[in-house]
C-alpha cells in the first residue's frame, strides 16, 4: 500500500494505512487527553469521529483540531463520501497517516458492511482538509487547571476553531488596554502566560487565512472573575479557509 507524495499535504489526497485497534481499547485511548489536551470530555465537545495524526499534519499542536475527509479505497466495503474525523491526538508510530476511533472507522463503511471493515483492521483510504463547521459555536477558550499553580500564570485551551485554519499566534490584554502581553503554545490546543493581567481580558489571534495570517480579535473573552474549569464563548466565530497553492486538487481527485 503505496503513498502518493506531493507537495499539498493537507489539501491533496493520497493513498494511507489506517491502523484500527480490533478491541474497544483504541476507542477509549482517543478519548483520554491525548497530545492535544481535549481532555477526557472530548466526546462531548467534538463527537466520537476523532483521529490520532502523523507530526506533519499534528504540527506540533497546530493541526489540533483540524477536520479531514477520509474514505477508504474499497468500494464494496465502502462509501464514497466516507467519513469527517478531528484530529484530537498525536500519532507518534508514523507507520499510518491516521489512527481513527472506532465510530469513524466504522461510519466509512457501506450499510451493513461495518463489521467487515473492522475485520480488516487495516485499509487504504485517500484524505483531504476539510473546513470545520461547529453549528454556529464561536470559539471558545477553557481555563486549565494549572492556572493557579502560580501567580499571573493562566492558560487557556482554543475549543470550536471553525473553517479551515489554525492558531498560530496568541496575545492577550485587559480589556480597552493597548498594552499586549504575548501568549506561548505550551502543549497542543493550550496555550500560557506567567504575565496575565487581572481583571476583564481580550485576546487577538493570528489564524492562517488565504495565503497569509489574519488577526483576530476577541474584545470580551473572560470576565474579571473567571473561574478554572470554565469554558468561555469569546463571541468570535472563524470560518476562514487557508489556502496553500493547492486551489486545484478538490477537481483532481475527490470526485
Amino acid at each position: 500500500m503505496g503513498l502518493q507524495n506531493n507537495l499539498c499535504l493537507l489539501l491533496n489526497l493520497f493513498l494511507i494505512s489506517i491502523y484500527f485497534s480490533t478491541t474497544n481499547a483504541c476507542d477509549r485511548c482517543l478519548h483520554q487527553t491525548g497530545a492535544c489536551r481535549y481532555g477526557s470530555s472530548v466526546t462531548s465537545i467534538y463527537g466520537s469521529h476523532l483521529a490520532a495524526a502523523i507530526p506533519e499534519i499534528y504540527k506540533s499542536g497546530s493541526g489540533c483540531g483540524a477536520c479531514f475527509q477520509v474514505r477508504c479505497k474499497d468500494g464494496n466495503l465502502c462509501t464514497k463520501a466516507g467519513t469527517q474525523v478531528i484530529v484530537t491526538d498525536l500519532n507518534k508510530n508514523n507507520e499510518t497517516d491516521f489512527v481513527q476511533s472506532g465510530r469513524a472507522f466504522m461510519s466509512m463503511a457501506n450499510k451493513g458492511m461495518a463489521q467487515n471493515l473492522l475485520k480488516l483492521g487495516v485499509t487504504d483510504v485517500e484524505y483531504k482538509r476539510v473546513p470545520c463547521n461547529y453549528q454556529g459555536k464561536n470559539l471558545s477558550v477553557r481555563v486549565e487547571e494549572e492556572s493557579t499553580q502560580k501567580p499571573n500564570y493562566l492558560a487557556l485551551k482554543f475549543l470550536y476553531q471553525g473553517g479551515q485554519t489554525e492558531i498560530v499566534g496568541v496575545d492577550i490584554a485587559q480589556a480597552d488596554s493597548s498594552i499586549w502581553t504575548y501568549m506561548t503554545r505550551i502543549n497542543g490546543a493550550v496555550w500560557d502566560t506567567s504575565r496575565a493581567p487581572a481583571g476583564p481580558l481580550q485576546l487577538r489571534l493570528v489564524v492562517t487565512s488565504g495565503y497569509d495570517g489574519k488577526w483576530i480579535w476577541a474584545k470580551s473573552a473572560l470576565p474579571a472573575d473567571w473561574k478554572i474549569g470554565h469554558v468561555y464563548d469569546t463571541g468570535v466565530q472563524i470560518d476562514d479557509i487557508a489556502q496553500e497553492g493547492c486551489g486545484e486538487c478538490d477537481e483532481q481527485i475527490w470526485k
